[in-house]
């Protein structure tokens, strides 16, 4: 039988570094706006990955993941005085790619659904019926007036 311990002690971890986070406890001012959006950990309960998102660019990022790396001893040793673990997990901070991912699949849905409501509009337009004044035609006979000219 599988023990939920990882799960339980990873939702308490995230929990303890978000309120760190929110709090303004770490100084660093590499660490900008980041999200946590799990924290994975390891069966035996030694290590503990930690999913965040943050906002910027490739150089934005970087740089958050340094300040994440300079600032897991201090992040380590909070988790360790809140929770009563025998050994505090060792973090690992891994920026998150599937938040990246679930906008690309998102963006490429609205392209699809813009361009089958277009297909949907042509297929409207096509289908209807003929008009007289489409096809050049006006409600006066053609016909006369030319036989009229011979």
């Amino acid at each position: 039988m599988a023990s939920h311990r990882p799960d339980r002690v990873g939702d308490q971890i995230r929990q303890e570094l978000s309120e760190l986070l929110s709090r303004g406890a770490v100084h660093d001012p590499g660490i900008g706006f980041i999200t946590l959006t799990r924290v994975k950990v390891s069966p035996d309960l030694q290590i503990a990955r930690v999913y965040y998102t943050s906002l910027g660019d490739e150089a934005a990022r970087r740089q958050t993941a340094k300040a994440l790396e300079r600032a897991t001893g201090f992040f380590r040793r909070r988790v360790g005085e809140r929770l009563q673990l025998r050994r505090v997990p060792e973090l690992h901070f891994q920026f998150d790619e599937s938040v990246g991912h679930q906008d690309r699949v998102e963006q490429i849905l609205r392209e699809l659904h813009e361009e089958d409501e277009r297909r949907n509009a042509t297929s409207v337009v096509e289908s209807a019926p003929p008009s007289r004044e489409r096809f050049g035609e006006t409600g006066s006979d053609s016909d006369d007036s030319d036989a009229d000219r011979d």
